[in-house]
């Protein structure tokens, strides 16, 4: 049997890793009594929270491939479980967006916090020029599964 190239033997342990964590946000799912795509749609809001950005309905379904039905009945799911709330824009009070609760970022906090914690203590073991090279490796993984669709 040929011994494989480097290369493929990271692609293939890149796909065990997002097998797992793909796991692992389903057990939360599970736990939690929601579906992958609310959990998806947490990570969204979680993103543009952190980035200071707000979030609408069509916006939000757009960055998860939904429909405005879709969209909106994944709003009213989330609102619903207190997960996030409507709210006015800052910046255009005509404008509604889509807030997250507190809740749901503890409820974060308590089932990912240790594996975020975990995955940047590994990090730290690293120097600056290492991890900015799996930064910008990750970062072409993200582009080249983007560009994928």
């Amino acid at each position: 049997m040929p011994t494989e190239r480097p290369e493929l033997e990271t692609v293939h342990l890149l796909r065990a890793v997002t097998v797992e964590l793909g796991l692992h946000s389903a057990r939360f799912a599970y736990l939690h009594g929601m579906d992958p795509t609310d959990v998806r749609a947490l990570i969204v809001l979680m993103d543009a929270r952190r980035a200071a950005d707000e979030v609408t309905a069509g916006r939000l379904g757009a960055a998860l491939g939904l429909n405005s039905a879709g969209a909106t009945a994944l709003v009213d799911r989330l609102e619903r479980a207190g997960h996030v709330r409507r709210a006015r824009g800052t910046a255009d009070r005509r404008k509604v967006v889509i807030e997250l609760d507190e809740r749901a970022v503890e409820l974060g906090q308590a089932f990912f916090g240790p594996l975020i914690s975990r995955v940047a203590e590994l990090l730290g073991g690293y120097d600056e020029r290492e991890r900015a090279a799996v930064h910008g490796f990750l970062e072409g993984v993200l582009r080249a599964a983007a560009e994928s669709d």
